[in-house]
């Protein structure tokens, strides 16, 4: 009776380790975005809100310390520059550089 309980407690763990991998197995576009003039939370809450508006992004996290926003979409997501330039002046703030991050690390 214990080791069928071990068993089943051993399945679990496994196929719970393996749903909450997949999404890092799917396959997923990594960005790193420097800009100029993010602030406060606020400022934090309208870039997160404009790059959640765009078809394919999935989560942002802003570091406002470093005015780095990183955005992480579907791996057919991209950006072009005159695109992010509009996103942050729209918001009141000044884009610097993007850099594509290797999403296997």
């Amino acid at each position: 009776m214990n080791s069928k309980i071990n068993k089943l407690l051993r399945t679990v763990f496994i196929l719970s380790v393996f749903n909450f991998s997949t999404p890092l197995l799917a396959g997923e576009s990594l960005f790193e975005i420097r800009a100029d003039g993010l602030a406060c939370p606020y400022c934090a809450y309208g870039i997160e809100k404009k790059f959640m508006a765009i078809k394919g992004v999935k989560h942002v996290d802003i570091k406002l310390k470093e005015g780095l926003v990183k955005v992480t979409g579907d791996d057919k997501l991209s950006f072009k520059e005159q695109q992010l330039k509009t996103l942050f002046d729209d918001a009141g703030f000044t884009y610097r550089t993007i850099k594509k991050l290797d999403s296997n690390k």
